[in-house]
């Protein structure tokens, strides 16, 4: 028997990337026989659209959804992305990597970067990047099954990928549609609410029609329609940590390899993204706008194409922050109505993706448990927080001097849950992470050795193994990585072989 307080009808309000994803993954419970999912958007109303790199988490939602890579690589024009190089962050002429997948191996549980920092410092240690698969075959440009002689737990391949957002929610919204989702065309005018308890009980579209609800999911970008016009959630700002409030962003053709990672570039006032995909690259410049104007920011992008523009320079205005609260009443946020992070690592899509998970995972019934809503809060704020911390360390670590922007964000208090982990890392190379964190131990090893934070000390258990033996399996580990990655094929050769997307239009979209 069925379960009689199920909830009969989501309403999604917004479509884009977060919208469809959202609608997507809701589509399944339509198979009860009793819920139905609308979602309502208006072409009149355009998307961000920029959040085209993603982590490999993303890897896991589209399995749940029965995608096939293969067809989602082609219909997004996408291709697979293992790592993000850092340009200029740590200092000008200065580059590095944040890989996937882990560094070299631990030796009798003893964190291998751990040996690293010992060797490093007596000039024993290779690159510490030259200890992880990913990040060899993204210099390399080359990515593919690893052939059977190269299978070992020392090489694990991990990957995520690049791709066109705006196709991929179309790719999402036929999945959706196919699978019983009604999508609505209109704009909303008025949210109404029920006067007892606040709960919203429908929207109201610009031609009068009235689309009623019992959960409701807000994804209408920045506005925050539902969320924060109508239930007044709060807003938390986190400007005075990440002071880039804007983007310029422009598209172009790629008169270069289609490398298997998307790049960051620090420039004067922020960073420069490239995102190559198979038929164009995406690019744009996150700034400051008490740094820099919004025509010295196009300037500086259309000066640093990959390749002839195909798109004019679009101005997006941002403030760094999340909702207080991101499911509020019968209205859950996700994307950018529950808040916003600059994609420096590639989280956008990711929190949209967790947002979702947490909410399959907590789906209500038409009581709406209070104790769930605010375990839901709890986790999303929780989450944020974390990557919050991520992002600012990159910020944080630089040696940029001389320039106000970086001067400011390499000298300003930090949050306290980010200074003690660098408090305890800059002691004797420790790192405890919490369980549930997204970014791994190796993630932040990356970015902390790439950005020259180096502890005082190395972990003593080190001095146990005779330095001829951790010697010789740290190069060991090099060859052994080195040698799998050359035996990969060309990325692009990969791509052409295997989900090479459709000849563009004249002009790509």
């Amino acid at each position: 028997m069925i379960q009689p307080d199920l909830i009969r009808n989501v309403v999604i309000v917004g479509g884009g990337t977060a919208g469809w994803m959202a609608a997507a993954a809701l589509s399944r419970l339509i198979a009860n026989g009793v819920t139905s999912v609308t979602l309502v958007e208006s072409d009149t109303i355009g998307t961000v659209g920029v959040g085209e790199a993603t982590i490999p988490p993303i890897r896991t939602f589209n399995e749940m959804l029965g995608l096939d890579e293969r067809a989602f690589l082609q219909a997004t024009r996408g291709s697979y992305k293992l790592a993000i190089e850092f340009v200029d962050w740590t200092r000008p002429g200065h580059t590095y990597q944040h890989p996937f997948g882990p560094f070299g191996a631990d030796i009798n549980a003893v964190k291998f970067h751990q040996f690293w920092l010992k060797m490093h410092r007596e000039g024993r240690a290779a690159e510490f990047g030259d200890y992880n698969l990913c990040g060899v075959a993204a210099r390399l440009n080359r990515f593919g099954a690893l052939p059977p002689q190269h299978r070992s737990p020392l090489t694990p391949m991990s990957w995520a990928y690049h791709f066109d957002a705006a196709r991929y929610a179309r790719f999402l919204r036929d999945h959706a549609e196919t699978r019983g989702v009604v999508r609505q065309e209109g704009k909303v005018v008025s949210v109404e609410q029920r006067p007892e308890d606040g709960f919203i009980d429908a929207i109201v579209l610009d031609d009068g029609r009235r689309v009623e609800g019992e959960l409701f999911i807000d994804c209408t970008g920045f506005r925050g329609l539902l969320i924060e016009q109508a239930l007044k959630a709060g807003f938390e700002d986190w400007s005075h940590w990440l002071p880039c409030d804007r983007a310029v962003a422009v598209q172009c053709l790629n008169d270069n390899a289609i490398s298997p990672f998307t790049r960051s570039t620090a420039r004067e006032a922020g960073w420069q993204w490239r995102i190559p995909l198979q038929h164009r690259v995406g690019t744009g410049y996150v700034y400051s706008s008490a740094h820099i104007s919004d025509d010295q920011a196009a300037d500086t992008v259309m000066a640093n194409l990959d390749g002839k523009p195909v798109t004019d320079p679009r101005i997006l205005s941002f403030r760094a922050g999340r909702r207080r609260k991101a499911w509020v009443k019968n209205c859950v946020a996700l994307g950018l109505a529950s808040g916003f992070l600059e994609p420096l690592e590639s989280t956008s899509i990711h929190l949209i993706q967790a947002g979702i998970t947490k909410l399959l995972a907590l789906f209500p019934h038409r009581g709406f448990d209070p104790v769930a809503i605010d375990e839901y809060n709890r986790l999303t704020n929780v989450q944020i927080e974390q990557i919050r911390d991520f992002i600012i360390l990159h910020y944080h670590a630089n040696e940029r001097t001389g320039l106000d922007l970086w001067d400011h964000v390499r000298t300003m208090a930090i949050p306290d849950s980010l200074q003690h982990k660098l408090d305890l890392f800059r002691g004797a190379g420790r790192f405890f992470r919490h369980e549930d964190e997204l970014f791994a131990e190796s993630s932040w090893m990356a970015v902390l050795i790439g950005q020259n934070v180096m502890p005082q000390r190395y972990d003593p258990l080190v001095d146990s193994i005779p330095e001829a033996d951790v010697a010789r399996a740290m190069e060991e580990l090099r060859t052994t990585i080195r040698a799998a990655a050359e035996s990969l094929p060309d990325h692009a050769d990969f791509l052409a072989r295997h989900c090479a997307a459709p000849e563009p239009e004249s002009v790509p979209a």
